[in-house]
């Protein structure tokens, strides 16, 4: 019996757990990868035609509304410290069922994600090969995406780097042939201008805003430094410094970038291709072979969020069918031969195919857009009710912290929202209002615990 005791004792002491290794440094550069150093390049075009011109400004203005909610999901962070998502926040933080509506946002999130990325890895495509008809390089490109999800294929950690390095050799270079390029045309004093931040000329607020609704797209992602909050060091510090800092690092870098771009190319009236516009920009700046290496790093890069964006809303999609929010007989499927959810694959993939040839990239990024902010906005409220009103809050509320940063990211999230096209808006109160029906049939009339999404499968 003594031997038994020990050897339990023994197994205890040595069972795995996870250990708190990881430094501040750590949770950055996972949170820079996340929301990729081009993250920018896709969006200046549409943000530039939006802003009519404003696009660094546009960068720096979502840059503050980012860092404003970092604050609230770095705190949140610290209330659930084992769970990475803002929908967990908002249905234990405040109730269930709005939770569950949240969810239902961030549920077109995920499905419009490998839209998004499908389309501009066809748009890149194009513009290196435009005598292919449309259609034809969407089916391949959203062909090819299924078929490596259905087979499991997943790009490793080391394609990633490949990835990452190359994309930062091609940022490098391009930054250096713009500032060679304006020094040749407009001296050294063509570096430093205001035209990028503001243009008296063609400035007009609810342009500006407009276009910081899409730069918003840049930095999504940043709240996935939570997901290692059991692995951090000091959690409650490192998780809300690095969440801010990855803010304030993609909106400066992300906003150089466009700058720059702006520098070589200022007037947004004559882009001809405002979806894949920093593709020319880099032909202005250095020639076709650069204008390549874009198209050649874009491709690849849309095809790799493609196949993860694919991944993640199949599998949401199998995680909602098999807790019955969704009809288990199709979505809660698990392929015995595959071990893939595969009719949910090929349904993303039906949907993406749809949404490649008949959305607009730029309103396809803003049904993104919609579900991260929906989400955003929901974070930051949940913040302000915790840290200025919950039980826990008496005798130590600090009034800026817990009460005017959550509601000024609130307040400026939602004016984001507000000032998406209307068509995006429609269609995202036509989502929200469906959510809240399917919501009241399954819960009988919100009298039930609503049945809750499992976002850790994605």
């Amino acid at each position: 019996m003594a031997t038994t005791t020990e050897s339990l004792q023994a197994g205890t002491a040595t069972a795995p757990h996870l250990k708190r290794v990881l430094g501040l440094w750590d949770l950055i550069y996972y949170g820079v990868i996340l929301t990729s150093p081009i993250a920018a390049v896709p969006l200046f075009g549409e943000a530039q035609v939006l802003s009519h011109g404003h696009a660094a400004a546009t960068m720096l203005l979502a840059m503050v509304a980012m860092s404003v909610t970092a604050v609230s999901f770095g705190r949140m962070a610290t209330v659930y410290p084992s769970s990475g998502s803002v929908y967990t926040y908002i249905s234990k933080g405040m109730n269930p069922h709005v939770g569950f509506v949240v969810g239902w946002a961030m549920f077109l999130e995920y499905l419009f994600q490998p839209i998004q990325n499908a389309l501009y890895a066809v748009l890149a495509i194009q513009r290196m090969v435009p005598k292919v008809p449309f259609a034809v390089l969407a089916a391949l490109a959203v062909g090819l995406i299924t078929y490596m999800t259905v087979q499991g294929i997943k790009f490793t950690a080391r394609t990633n780097e490949v990835l990452l390095s190359f994309m930062c050799l091609v940022t490098g270079i391009f930054l250096v042939e713009a500032f060679r390029f304006v020094i040749l045309h407009h001296h050294i004093s063509g570096l430093v201008s205001l035209q990028p931040i503001y243009d008296p000329h063609t400035f007009q607020l609810r342009a500006v805003a407009s276009g910081t609704s899409l730069a918003a797209l840049v930095f999504i992602g940043f709240d996935g430094v939570s997901i290692l909050a059991e692995e951090v060091k000091n959690p409650r510090r490192n998780v809300l410094l690095a969440s801010v800092l990855v803010c304030i690092f993609t909106g400066l870098f992300s906003g150089f970038q466009v700058y720059m771009a702006q520098r070589v190319w200022p007037d947004y009236t004559t882009l001809a291709n405002p979806e894949t516009a920093f593709m020319d920009v880099a032909r202005a700046a250095s020639g076709p072979w650069l204008f390549t290496a874009y198209g050649i790093m874009l491709l690849v890069s849309s095809i790799a969020c493609g196949l993860a964006g694919h991944v993640g809303a199949a599998r949401l999609l199998y995680s909602m069918g098999r807790d019955d929010v969704l009809p288990k007989k199709i979505f809660g499927h698990i392929s015995a031969k595959k071990g893939n959810p595969i009719y949910n694959v090929w349904i993303v993939g039906v949907l993406a195919y749809i949404g490649v040839v008949t959305i607009p990239w730029e309103l396809a990024a803003e049904m993104v857009t919609f579900g991260a902010l929906i989400a955003f906005m929901g974070v930051n409220l949940v913040a302000l009710l915790h840290f200025s009103f919950g039980p826990e809050a008496r005798g130590k509320r600090n009034f800026f912290v817990d009460a005017i940063v959550p509601g000024f990211g609130f307040v400026f999230c939602f004016g984001l929202l507000f000032s998406l096209q209307n068509w995006t808006k429609w269609a995202g109160v036509i989502w929200l209002v469906a959510g809240m029906v399917y919501a009241a049939y399954k819960t009988k009339g919100f009298t039930l615990r609503p049945k809750l999404f499992d976002f850790s499968e994605t």
